[in-house]
């Protein structure tokens, strides 16, 4: 059974895919393998914008032990684009040469498996080759936003077009599926 880590039990998707959960409650970074991971560790600490997140030692910690979960057990890590994480951790920037785990990374885009915005994420993946991926979905057309644009222009344009703070986070269940197929094709390095 692959596990999925550092997701939100509550609203996520997860939880109805027959997969062992750990969320907050049950510290996924305790996570004793040995099955594959999905992990998605908190990323206000990691992202571009983490100079405007509280600083909280606890979660920022989940980062890191995210990948060391991965690269001991295998899986796929999920990240935005561009976080702090890969540089702090040695990770290959996407399309870069693996790393002494066999880990490798990809850009996507989360519209493609149905998120409202565009939402480019870094998956880090250890225990299986570019090649070996399911098929992916075919480019979509992002109808929502998640920054609030920087010209006067472009923020009209986007009126009412920007998802709330609270859903952001969210992984789009097709998003979920594909990942889950990614880490069972996923062994330990």
């Amino acid at each position: 059974m692959t596990a999925a880590l550092y997701v939100d039990i509550e609203r996520g998707p997860y939880p109805g895919m027959g997969v062992d959960c750990w969320g907050i409650e049950r510290d996924a970074r305790k996570y004793p393998g040995p099955a594959p991971v999905v992990a998605h560790p908190p990323c206000q600490d990691w992202g571009t914008l983490r100079h405007f997140a509280k600083h909280a030692p606890e979660r920022k910690a989940c980062g890191p032990a995210a990948v060391e979960q991965v690269r001991r057990w295998g899986g796929v890590l999920e990240h935005p684009a561009g976080s702090h994480l890969w540089n702090v951790k040695n990770m290959p920037q996407p399309g870069g040469q693996q790393d002494l785990w066999g880990g490798w990374t990809l850009e996507v885009q989360q519209c493609d498996w149905g998120h409202p915005a565009r939402k480019l994420t870094w998956l880090y993946v250890v225990g299986c080759a570019p090649g070996d991926l399911p098929p992916m979905p075919s480019p979509k057309t992002p109808t929502h936003v998640i920054a609030p644009a920087k010209s006067p222009a472009a923020r009209e344009a986007a009126r009412g077009r920007h998802i709330p703070k609270s859903r952001r986070h969210l992984t789009p269940p097709q998003f979920a599926e594909w990942l889950l197929e990614v880490a069972a094709t996923c062994g330990a390095p």
